[in-house]
């Protein structure tokens, strides 16, 4: 099926040519970094996680939300869901994929990222998170390529399949709770020291993946032949909107909490977030957005006459998506940082090198999705005359 892929408009290979450009720049400065070290970064002693942590933290949110099109797909039997579930697995495959690859250049020398399985530490949460995602996208790569070949053909996918799908829903709520671990184990840090971590990420994850998908399906819908369906995209806005509103509870009672208990520690981080401290407020006007953007949106999604409306519904998916982007990515790093355990604030600001090269790894991406989805589509067309 690679072949459908080398089939395409003069605006595929504008598209994909584009990204080789954005791709080549970034792989410029990876060489840089490669070369002079993490010193190209905005990065220091007191701030050691900076973009690429927080472009992982939020892609593994993006590749988990595809559960939420599996779960009622598979072991519900919502048969609205059978256009759309392959979408939310192919999603995760380039999700997964810019999640390893962050976490390669940002230990800075290759061996390190290799030591992580030729000598594993059990009692280290990096390489159980390094292992759960991987573990995760080779059950989406094997799954999603198994059962759109069984859907050309006309045939049942393998029976084998069944077993790999149970075990994909687990591990899709693994490989965000492994993440939160990673972080709220860090007994030093007072900002990610909170049980409700965990089921912050996976209600972030469970609002900002399949907003995402939402918005795919209308342009899939807009440049090709492929329609999701109505019902199936109504449905996954108000799985959006319950997950959204778990989220938005979750952040109000981190602040309850922190302010009520009047521990400085926990405090500081929130104060510095929203009003800044001792001049430096870098986040602000960043984290009063992202507080608009989510609130705008539950109140977009929860009325049933704005969500059934398919462009405002638009507006409201790219609300969703850009405001836990905001929350999850720089939020919850820089914020996690900052103020250091001595109280000390040193603001994170990322370099040109470090913009570029995370946009070179997102261009890796989104040539694995264009690929995997002028597939995707092109199989769905060839089913449809």
């Amino acid at each position: 099926m690679l072949d459908l892929a080398l089939k395409g408009s003069k605006k595929y290979w504008i598209w994909m040519t584009t990204l080789l450009v954005v791709l080549g720049v970034g792989f410029f400065y990876y060489m840089k970094q490669l070369i002079v070290g993490l010193t190209i970064t905005g990065l220091g002693r007191d701030v050691s996680w900076g973009m690429y942590i927080a472009q992982l933290n939020f892609m593994v949110g993006v590749a988990a939300g595809g559960v939420m099109l599996v779960l009622p797909y598979y072991l519900h039997d919502y048969k609205k869901f059978g256009k759309i579930t392959i979408l939310g697995e192919f999603l995760a495959v380039p999700a997964l994929t810019i999640c390893m690859i962050f976490q390669f250049v940002d230990l800075g020398k290759p061996n390190r990222f290799l030591n992580f399985f030729l000598h594993p530490t059990p009692t280290a949460m990096p390489f159980w998170d390094g292992t759960v995602i991987l573990t995760y996208l080779i059950l989406n790569i094997v799954l999603g390529w198994v059962i759109l070949e069984s859907e050309r053909k006309s045939v049942p996918p393998p029976s084998w399949t069944r077993p790999l799908i149970y075990l994909s829903i687990p591990t899709a709520f693994g490989i965000h709770t492994v993440t939160a671990f990673l972080y709220c184990g860090l007994p030093g840090r007072s900002y990610w020291l909170t049980a409700v971590l965990a089921p912050r990420f996976l209600a972030s994850a469970f609002s900002a993946g399949p907003a995402l998908l939402i918005l795919i399906s209308f342009l899939l819908r807009r440049f090709s032949r492929f329609d999701p369906g109505k019902e199936a995209i109504q449905m996954i806005a108000k799985i959006i909107t319950y997950a959204l509103i778990a989220n938005v509870f979750c952040l109000v009672c981190e602040v309850f909490v922190a302010f009520y208990s009047n521990i400085p520690e926990h405090k500081l981080h929130i104060i510095y977030m929203f009003a800044g401290i001792d001049g430096k407020h870098v986040l602000v006007p960043w984290m009063w957005a992202s507080v608009i953007l989510l609130l705008s949106a539950i109140i977009l999604l929860v009325y049933p006459v704005t969500r059934k409306n398919e462009r405002i519904l638009g507006y409201s998916c790219v609300a969703v998506f850009t405001g836990t982007w905001i929350d999850k990515g720089f939020g919850m790093m820089a914020a996690g940082f900052t103020p250091s355990p001595l109280h000390r604030v040193m603001e994170y600001i990322p370099t040109v090198p470090e913009i570029s090269i995370t946009l070179g790894v997102y261009a890796i991406g989104l040539i694995i999705l264009t690929v995997l989805y002028k597939i995707v589509i092109s199989v769905k067309e060839e089913i449809m005359e």
